[in-house]
């Protein structure tokens, strides 16, 4: 059931907020406390029936982390969400809420490490398979269907060469064939994309990334129905318990009230780099959904509203040292993984072969980065400077 998206500022800023009953409070109150107590047997009887709302043991439900998830699921457009202690743990639980022992997913290449290593390193171990296709044309997905798939998911477009799939096209075709549907959709956020609209069941967030917006908490989430939602976390969420805290749910709110003006921001500058960085001389090529040379870009302007803050370059070198030598001279770009937050970030794939957690079959020149909030202006002359230290 598609559940109508109110006003977006109305969500951002009141939606849940039940101000008379925290004392008037603007700010809500952090609840910071593991468990509840019940004036009466009868209400703690009541409790344990709907332990989903009403507090009985904070795993299960806490009121900060409950107006957290009334937003969450209105900015999606969905039913109901549930809240995470990481983008991961939202992959696992959404994911295992799905498929069984002898099932089959689909999944499109290249997804992030620890999906893939979830699908196909820790699900194979009890007998779920996966296959991994391109995805660039719903066919794919479509013929790698097997009679025992039950599984088919996306993440579009991904964070390191963003290619996008035809969401509306696959998950017609899944729907129809009684396949359910799961997408990451960190990079849009919420804002950019809306793929409840076009038929995917479950949502997934690294809240890490736009939804806190600041770099301070680790958190996930998952939107969908509010059926599936309550299958969660009957299940996958309070036996697997990767819950947020009170305190982190806070801060996410609080780096909620100002989501829009962040991803808006970003994409602007973002584009205006992207349009430097495809016509400079030491740039080979330019990964992003909005870049003029993105072979994709109508499907993006099809289900995007607009690029995010994240893409990646490949250096028009092939030595290590150059490569180094490029992030090392940016002044204002800090070198770190993630994204989303307030701050411009550089990532070289050349250091990932220094880490044991990640496999990178992707070229050695190839840098990532995310715009925050800086100037553009500022930013390009960073990277115009960077650039000239490449031979």
């Amino acid at each position: 059931m598609k559940k109508e998206k109110k006003d977006l500022s109305f969500i951002l800023n009141h939606l849940g907020e039940e101000r008379q009953e925290y004392y008037g409070a603007v700010s809500p109150p952090i609840f910071q406390t593991s468990n509840f107590c019940s004036p009466t047997v009868s209400s703690l009887r009541d409790k344990l029936k709907t332990e989903l709302e009403l507090p009985f043991y904070t795993r299960g439900f806490n009121p900060t982390t409950g107006i957290l998830c009334k937003k969450l699921a209105a900015l999606e457009g969905t039913e109901d969400a549930l809240v995470f202690s990481s983008g991961s743990a939202a992959v696992a639980a959404a994911v295992m809420s799905v498929v069984k022992t002898g099932d089959h997913i689909v999944c499109v290449a290249k997804p992030y490490s620890w999906t893939n290593n979830l699908l196909s390193k820790y699900l194979s171990k009890y007998g779920v398979t996966t296959t991994f296709v391109n995805g660039e044309g719903s066919e794919e997905f479509e013929n790698a269907i097997e009679n025992n798939t039950r599984l088919i998911y996306l993440e579009s477009p991904n964070s390191l060469t963003f290619e996008i799939q035809d969401i509306r096209a696959i998950a017609e075709m899944a729907r129809s064939r009684n396949i359910i549907t799961i997408i990451d959709n960190s990079y849009n956020s919420p804002l950019n994309q809306s793929p409840f609209d076009m038929g995917i069941d479950l949502i997934i967030h690294s809240a890490t990334k736009y939804l806190s917006g600041h770099s301070d908490i680790v958190a996930g989430a998952v939107c969908g129905s509010r059926a599936r939602i309550q299958k969660m976390f009957a299940e996958e969420y309070m036996t697997l318990g990767g819950v947020i805290s009170p305190h982190d749910s806070w801060l996410m709110l609080r780096g909620l009230r100002t989501l829009e003006l962040r991803v808006n921001r970003s994409a602007e500058s973002t584009q205006k780099i992207v349009d430097f960085l495809e016509g400079n001389s030491k740039i080979d090529k330019v990964f992003y959904p909005f870049a003029k040379s993105n072979p994709q870009l109508g499907l993006a302007k099809k289900q995007m509203k607009q690029g995010g803050g994240l893409f990646s370059v490949q250096l028009k070198t092939k030595k290590e040292l150059q490569v180094e030598r490029f992030c090392d001279s940016l002044k204002y770009f800090l070198i770190a993984t993630s994204w989303g937050g307030y701050e411009s970030l550089a990532f070289p794939l050349c250091a990932l072969a220094a880490s044991k957690s990640f496999e990178n079959p992707l070229p050695i020149n190839m840098v990532r980065f995310y715009i925050g909030i800086e100037e553009a202006d500022l930013l390009i002359e960073d990277l115009e400077q960077a650039l000239s230290m490449i031979d």
